[in-house]
């Protein structure tokens, strides 16, 4: 899982069956500062985020499958929470 910040929706006027249903966002990945950590990529949401939320994303196949119930899903990166603060000790 890494944290990261929801930057836009995207907007698709054809998109894979498998994701018919699900929104898809932008999210640049950040380090626990909250500083860009490397480059934006796509995930679906599952934890009914929006642009400028702070989310925790799981980007592994099999724990997304089990997380949307679906067995033959395409997803490799999934929003799965979203993230009230961070503190460091």
């Amino acid at each position: 899982m890494i944290l990261g910040r929801v930057v836009e929706n995207v907007v698709s006027t054809i998109k894979h069956p498998e994701l018919a249903a699900l929104a898809v966002f932008v999210v640049q990945p950040i380090d626990e500062k909250g500083d860009d950590s490397g480059a934006t990529f796509l995930a679906v949401d599952h934890a009914q985020a929006g642009p400028g939320d702070t989310v925790i994303v799981l980007r592994e196949g099999n724990g997304i499958r089990q997380v949307l119930d679906n067995p033959r899903s395409p997803v490799r990166c999934c929003i799965v929470g979203v993230v009230d603060a961070v503190t460091v000790a």
